[in-house]
């Protein structure tokens, strides 16, 4: 290879060094010794196999200390410090789940008693597998809203009265079952822009509510546009009485929620407003006798015990198990991302595979007892971390844009699935044409910047710097070649293509005359010289190497070696040296070709055409 060809005659200049420049050059070289390879795959899965079936005492005790967080700080509570804040947070927070269970139950086409369940179990399930201190699980609305999706489709799909409660518990048991598997995918943007399309959702579910409208209710895709027209056809049936008492509770929760907010550093507790509304819209239809009198909507009676435990009903579960994935998703990624964020502001970390264990255990237990789907709910935690609560005692734009507008107009599973794959394909967008700048040198440093983000920097003498910022693999590989030509000015194919058409005429020209007109096109063709012999290439952007990357490598050495233009790689991570050494790129013996650093190559590419001084030319 011609390339090669030129690193070996480098590297014979090098190891016979003539003058000053060229040994200070060869002073710089460095060669690091590799570390000894790890152990092989073999080895290591024999040495994790005897570590986790090891049964030894201190190994079960890690084990169970580890499988029930509750173990650790139970013990290590303390009383003074802790349990008034803790009593203060959960029972603000008991306060607000009892009017919230009731709404989000009806959003998930349950009775309001299954709501209470639902947040009673997990409370006390997560208390001894959680490992966050300030997390709330119970119901969250855009679970709830996505669960009351799929009980409307299955009542519609079985023809007949199935008992909406009948549906919960086979859908809770699949839930626990799909946790986590592709929450990793699931970004701040993207769970933020899902969260504000399917609100806009929520709101739209309780409009008719609010109304007193009796409409059924839309689903699949486009379901909140249908929803609005059936509202605005159905406007004149509006129940005054509903829409007076939803306008009343609006001029009173509002304020008092900004209220709350405004005053929050001077208020030990905040004003437990909806408990005072439900209590007030209570007795107010009690005694007024709204139902009777105006036909006003109300939730109906709410017993009172815990009805016993029944299995899920298993001949629904092929049913639901598709629909237990994204919210399976939804369910684990919030619970994860209010854990760490809050284990960040206070201190301490969360275990993300106990949180997966916790959420699934608060989905299957509560499955046999009438619970529905839970997560961590989002209003009752940031309640609870502002309330004192100290333990487990007291229970992008574009691709936010993207999915709020598809989880809005569309639906909440595909507008989930739109933002996964806007996010992934927004990564590979940015791996496609990344950005890939020329570099020059920092007067009286080994920096190198790019030379279109700052001025006054230097170039070296006939050496030319690039940088090409992403992975180099199968996507970008011709982005790479076409960047680094368009950046050096001379593409080498070209000048080839163009030096055999001339050979061909000095050929021809030859033929007619054997003496004269030789020699001026040979002179014409080298009039023009390249204006550099080498182009270091700086890696340190680049994470690793596909095959077809490796060739691309391959393929801009040969042909710039064969206009006289060497190549030389610079800043290589271990991996990516690992993939060139596996891909053959370099000959036996020439690996220690490879530089680690851009300053190197440069003093290399220096000293191998004996030039010395610093700078040729400033940008």
């Amino acid at each position: 290879m011609a390339a090669m060809a030129e690193f070996n005659n480098i590297r014979s200049v090098t190891e016979m060094p003539e003058g000053d420049d060229v040994k200070r050059s060869f002073h710089h070289r460095m060669f690091l010794e590799p570390q000894e390879k790890k152990r092989s795959m073999k080895a290591l899965v024999v040495k994790q196999a005897k570590k986790t079936c090891s049964c030894t005492p201190a190994r079960i005790k890690d084990y169970v200390f580890s499988f029930f967080p509750v173990l650790q700080w139970l013990p290590k509570y303390k009383l003074r410090e802790y349990l008034l804040g803790d009593i203060m947070s959960g029972v603000i927070v008991g306060v607000l789940l009892v009017p919230q269970s009731i709404a989000y139950s009806l959003l998930a086409g349950q009775e309001p008693i299954y709501g209470l369940y639902t947040s009673f179990f997990a409370s006390i399930i997560y208390f001894i597998f959680g490992t966050s201190r300030h997390i709330s699980v119970g119901i969250f609305g855009v679970i709830c809203l996505m669960v009351g999706q799929v009980v409307d489709r299955e009542i519609q799909r079985a023809g007949y009265d199935l008992e909406p409660a009948a549906l919960i518990s086979p859908v809770s048991f699949c839930l626990s079952l799909c946790l986590g598997f592709v929450s990793v995918y699931l970004s701040d943007s993207l769970l933020s822009g899902f969260v504000t399309g399917a609100s806009f959702t929520i709101l739209t579910s309780q409009a008719k509510y609010l109304l007193g409208l009796d409409i059924p209710r839309s689903s699949g895709i486009g379901s909140l546009i249908a929803t609005w027209i059936n509202i605005f056809r159905n406007i004149h049936k509006t129940n005054i009485c509903d829409l007076i008492t939803s306008f009343l509770c609006f001029l009173v929760l509002i304020p008092t929620k900004e209220l709350n907010e405004h005053f929050k550093s001077r208020l030990k507790a905040p004003i437990p407003v909806e408990l005072v509304v439900i209590v007030a819209a209570t007795l107010a239809s009690h005694f007024g006798k709204l139902r009777e009198t105006y036909d006003s909507s109300v939730a109906g009676h709410i017993p009172t015990g815990f009805l016993p435990p029944h299995p899920p009903d298993w001949s629904l579960i092929p049913n639901v198990a598709l629909d237990a994935i994204p919210i399976a998703i939804i369910g684990f990624a919030i619970t994860v991302s209010l854990s760490e964020m809050f284990a960040k502001k206070h201190g301490y970390t969360v275990r993300a595979n106990q949180e997966m264990y916790a959420i699934g255990f608060c989905n299957i237990i509560p499955s046999f007892f009438h619970c529905f789907t839970t997560s961590a709910a989002l209003a009752k935690t940031l309640v609870k971390e502002s309330t004192g609560c100290r333990t487990q005692m007291s229970g992008m734009k574009l691709i936010w844009l993207v999915t709020m507008a598809a989880s809005a107009l569309i639906s909440t599973e595909i507008g989930l699935l739109v933002g996964v794959c806007f996010s992934m394909l927004c990564v590979i967008f940015r791996t496609q044409r990344p950005e890939a700048p020329l570099l020059g040198w920092v007067a009286e440093s080994e920096t190198y910047e790019s030379l279109s983000a700052y001025k006054n920097l230097q170039t070296k003498p006939g050496i030319m710097v690039f940088r090409f910022e992403a992975p180099l693999y199968y996507i970008n590989k011709e982005c790479f070649k076409s960047t680094l030509y368009k950046q050096t000015g001379v593409n080498p194919v070209w000048v080839k293509a163009a030096k055999k058409k001339a050979e061909k005429r000095m050929l021809r020209e030859k033929e007619v005359d054997s003496g004269g007109n030789q020699t001026s096109i040979s002179m014409d063709f080298v009039s023009e010289p390249l204006g550099f012999h080498t182009i270091v290439i700086d890696c340190c952007a680049v994470q690793f190497l596909d095959t077809a990357g490796i060739r691309t490598l391959k393929e801009v050495c040969k042909d710039y070696g064969e206009i006289d233009v060497q190549v030389l790689l610079a800043q290589c991570n271990p991996s990516v040296r690992s993939s060139l050494i596996r891909g053959e790129f370099f000959k036996e013996g020439e690996d220690h070709l490879l530089f680690h650093s851009v300053h190197q190559a440069v003093d290399f590419a220096l000293g191998a055409q004996g030039h010395s001084g610093t700078s040729a030319s400033k940008n």
